[in-house]
């Protein structure tokens, strides 16, 4: 273990390189070219004695990484999760930008500083003690978190089914405060179809889908409960021709949070069953839904805990504060391995505040201290 932390004290320049190099190729979920791109940088920097690649092609987005070491014999994997996608289309925030101990950037946070911890934490392990003397290790870089994982995501049940736990390097918290617990989320694209008809001329013979939407829509926005942690966003509502025609479409759609995988449940049952009453309540009209729980809720286990606590004492070793942090609203692949019944903790990366935003940026000291965390953790097993 020591020999790894000492190991990584003098490399900040090394992470610095790697992560402007990352951060000044835009990977915007869609831009296909630019997150082929740092996939392709991401295979360089982990190349790494020990270590085996492979690129899993994606239908509509970048390849997705998977590098795996094969560790001591008849140990459960551990898996350690990040994505290489971020939010800003090319043109709207570039670059990577040195601001006296900040560091600025598109991913700087969120969350390319925090793969570069994982590879510098593997670096330094291979470096010194060798990859095949810890358990079996499955890093996962997915390209499609920002708009849901919905390759990412089976992806890392088939890649980490039966670990013993999953290490997610998001966003580092103020505080460093750790993750134990996230909101699950969902959405639901709901459709309306009536009948058109002339608003003057004979609105008798139309059937008014807008109408039955917006009877939709109440009771939609009536299932949002804060004292449960559920809520329900109707966040963008289009539909009819002009003021003069009985509307034959209307389309809404809803963003869904939720705190356990049983206010899901109930939730999406709710929704389709408010959307069977509007469309009774409008004759002639119809209702369609499509979608529901995307990611289950991150909930605060026993074995969350547990791991949270075996990681924040390495962490406070090396100068982190390692609280732990109150339940995030967004979601994470964290759900992911969580709902699968895998000891999770997140927000692994490097501090820092402002993600989703132009103002993102990090602490560029926490690089190390947080590299230093993980291998140590990955040693004490």
């Amino acid at each position: 273990m020591n020999d790894a932390v000492k190991w990584l004290e003098p490399r900040l320049p090394e992470l610095e390189t790697a992560l402007a190099a990352l951060v000044n190729i835009n990977s915007f979920t869609d831009n296909t070219a630019g997150g082929n791109q740092v996939g392709e940088l991401l295979r360089e920097v982990f190349t790494i004695e020990g270590l085996t690649a492979r690129v899993v092609p994606s239908e509509q987005y970048a390849s997705h990484l998977v590098f795996s070491s094969k560790g001591r014999a008849g140990e459960k994997p551990v898996g350690l999760i990040g994505h290489l996608d971020t939010v800003f289309p090319p043109g709207v925030f570039e670059g990577y930008r040195v601001d006296g101990d900040l560091r600025r950037g598109p991913g700087v946070l969120d969350m390319k500083g925090g793969l570069v911890v994982i590879a510098w934490a593997l670096k330094a392990l291979a470096a010194t003690r060798g990859l095949a003397a810890l358990p079996p290790l499955k890093t996962i870089i997915v390209s499609d978190e920002e708009v849901g994982s919905f390759e990412g995501a089976p992806l890392i049940r088939a890649e980490l089914a039966g670990a013993q736990a999953a290490l997610t390097f998001e966003s580092g918290r103020a505080n460093d405060a750790i993750v134990t617990s996230r909101k699950g989320t969902g959405n639901l694209d709901v459709t309306a179809k009536g009948k058109a008809a002339h608003a003057g001329n004979n609105h008798q013979d139309g059937a008014n889908a807008a109408w039955a939407l917006a009877r939709f829509i109440d009771k939609a926005q009536g299932l949002t409960d804060y004292a449960r942690g559920v809520t329900v966003n109707v966040g963008k509502i289009a539909g009819g021709h002009g003021k003069n025609t009985v509307p034959d479409h209307a389309v809404a759609e809803l963003d869904l949070r939720f705190v356990t995988r049983v206010d899901a449940e109930w939730l999406v049952k709710s929704l389709f069953d408010a959307a069977a009453e509007a469309a009774a309540s409008v004759p002639g009209t119809t209702l369609t839904c499509v979608g529901g729980a995307n990611r289950l809720p991150m909930e605060r286990t026993d074995a969350n805990l547990k791991l949270f606590e075996a990681y924040a004492q390495h962490a406070k070793a090396y100068g982190l504060a390692a609280s732990e942090s109150p339940r995030v609203g967004g979601g994470s692949d964290a759900c992911t391995t969580s709902a699968m019944g895998i000891a999770s903790i997140d927000a692994l990366g490097p501090r820092g505040k402002g993600f989703h935003t132009k103002d993102e940026h990090i602490e560029v000291k926490t690089l190390i201290p947080r590299a230093q965390a993980l291998a140590a953790y990955l040693s004490s097993l």
